[in-house]
């Protein structure tokens, strides 16, 4: 038996952020991409980057791109620079409150240059 697959007309469009080496191994900075704010982490010295929402729930601020970048039991996380919530770089939940999560966003880097996805 043959199943058709849903169509899917949502296009995915890259946005250049910057270069690579703007982005100092294990931290991250803000951008802003289609009118939103994105916290982008780049994770040790080579090209493994992460994007998230840069506004922290807790302290109602956009503040999660000056994050300490770590990891929690093999979980890659920030840190938030305010109350210290820790939230995945991969899924955007938090780890210390499982009720709260942030956006993620797709992120590359595409030569040297990240660049983060809109649909």
């Amino acid at each position: 038996m043959i199943q058709s697959l849903p169509v899917c007309d949502t296009v995915t469009t890259w946005v250049d952020v910057c270069s690579l080496d703007a982005i100092a191994p294990n931290t991250g900075v803000c951008a802003l991409v289609a009118g939103a704010q994105v916290a982008i982490f780049r994770v040790g010295n080579g090209d493994e980057v992460y994007a998230l929402s840069n506004y922290e729930p807790f302290s109602k601020a956009f503040v999660l791109s000056r994050g300490l970048v770590g990891d929690r039991n093999g979980t890659l996380k920030v840190a938030s620079p305010i109350y210290k919530q820790n939230f995945s770089l991969i899924t955007g939940e938090c780890l210390d409150d499982e009720t709260v999560k942030i956006p993620t966003f797709a992120v590359r880097v595409a030569g040297d240059r990240v660049q983060v996805a809109i649909t």
